[in-house]
Parts: structure tokens; C-alpha cells; sequence
């Protein structure tokens, strides 16, 4: 059993009530849950609040723990780290990194977050990387949740050195992402990996477009108007 809270994010993943109970199996307590919150600020500011100690396991709506996940093993985070991330594997292209893995995070962090786009890279304090995999990111789980995850995610990696992160590296991640071809409706996680980039280069003109990636109606609206019909299925 874990000496720490969790808590299960989730808003509309069809399969986050399979995946909460599977979080909960897996770290072997209590996993409060929050769902449906509007605004991914809003939701993990409120994450501190429903935990009754400073550092939590945080999982997103759409993670798929390992079953051989030993919470028992896990160090708590030094004095100075607001957050540890492990891997997730991700299922369309292969990758294996933080994107949709599972955290260990302290609460003072998320009341402090500043106002970056990618929300959890506005935390104060260092981040570090666990190099062990935690679990799958269960992100393609309709047409409209696959191309979700692409958009968003190659929209950010566009601008990766404003995260931080080496060129090189973001250059690779996206190419893997445009050319997702693995598990379901990988097709419309390559297709939203290319309109994230071609949203990097739209923010030269309208820098305030990039706030729309935290909207969930805009997304909703922008996937229908490009995939039509398909955005009913998500």
C-alpha cells in the first residue's frame, strides 16, 4: 500500500471509470477522484485540495496503470522538486516519455502555478524524470481524443526550447507523432500532431491562439469543423 494520496483526474475519457478502478487496484488505497472539471488550470488547482497530504500521486483521466507499479518503492520528492514524472508508453507511435504519465506532486506547487500554457510546466521548483515507464497513456480512445492528443501535444513540442526542451529531441517527438500508424485511430492522432504545428506557426499572427488549447469547447468546435461527422463518435 502507498504512503500517499492519489487522485484521478479525468473530464470525458469513455474509459476513465475502468481506469480509475485500475489505478486504485494498482496502488493498493484510496483514489480520490475528480471529474468533469472545466478549465486544466482550474481542475489541478482543485487536485490540492481534495488531498489531505503535501505530496500526491496525480493520474490524468486517461492513464492506464502497470500492473507490476510498486507505489511501496517510491522515494517522496527532495526538498526543491515540485514534481516527479514517470514514463508512459504511448500507443500510436511507440514513444516513451512524461507525456500522460503518472506524477508524484507536491500540493504547495499546483496553489503556486503560474500561467504557462502547459500547465504542469508552470509549476515552481524543479522537475525531474523517473526513467522508469509507470504505463500506458490511453489518450486514443475515440477519433476525437486521438487527434486531441496530437494537437495539443506537437502544438507545445512546436515550441519545445520555451519548455526547456532540446530541439533535437522536440523535432524527433513530433515526427513521431505525424507519422503514428499503431492502435486505434492513430490516423486522427498523425492528422492532429500536423494542425498543432500548423498552430505553432498561426501564433506568429494571433499569439493568443495558443490559449485555446486549454478550451475544450474550442477543440470540440476546431476537430468538428476539420473531421466533421467523427467528432460525434468522441
Amino acid at each position: 500500500m502507498t504512503g500517499f494520496d492519489a487522485v484521478f483526474l479525468s473530464y470525458d475519457e469513455p474509459m476513465a471509470d475502468s481506469l480509475c478502478c485500475r489505478l486504485q487496484r494498482a496502488l493498493g488505497g484510496t483514489v480520490k477522484r475528480l471529474h468533469g472539471v472545466h478549465g486544466m488550470r482550474r481542475a489541478y488547482r482543485l487536485c490540492a485540495e481534495v488531498v489531505d497530504q503535501e505530496q500526491f500521486f496525480l493520474a490524468d483521466g486517461d492513464f492506464a496503470i502497470n500492473a507490476d507499479f510498486s507505489p511501496a518503492e517510491v522515494e517522496p520528492l527532495d526538498e526543491g522538486v515540485s514534481m516527479r514524472v514517470w514514463r508512459a508508453v504511448n500507443p500510436v507511435n511507440g514513444l516513451s516519455y512524461g507525456y500522460g504519465g503518472l506524477k508524484l506532486i507536491r500540493r504547495s506547487a499546483l496553489r503556486e502555478m503560474g500561467e504557462a500554457v502547459d500547465v504542469l510546466a508552470a509549476l515552481p521548483g524543479r522537475v525531474e524524470f523517473a526513467q522508469q515507464t509507470a504505463g500506458i497513456t490511453r489518450f486514443n480512445q475515440s477519433p476525437f481524443h486521438a487527434w486531441k492528443a496530437g494537437f495539443r501535444e506537437c502544438a507545445m513540442l512546436a515550441r519545445g526550447s520555451e519548455y526547456g526542451m532540446a530541439e533535437d529531441d522536440a523535432r524527433h517527438r513530433v515526427a513521431a507523432w505525424i507519422n503514428s500508424q499503431d492502435g486505434e485511430f492513430a490516423t486522427y492522432a498523425a492528422a492532429g500532431a500536423r494542425e498543432g504545428v500548423a498552430l505553432d506557426r498561426a501564433a506568429a499572427r494571433e499569439p493568443k491562439v495558443f490559449d485555446h488549447l486549454n478550451d475544450p469547447s474550442w477543440l470540440r468546435s476546431r476537430f468538428a469543423a476539420a473531421h466533421g461527422d467523427q467528432a460525434v463518435a468522441g
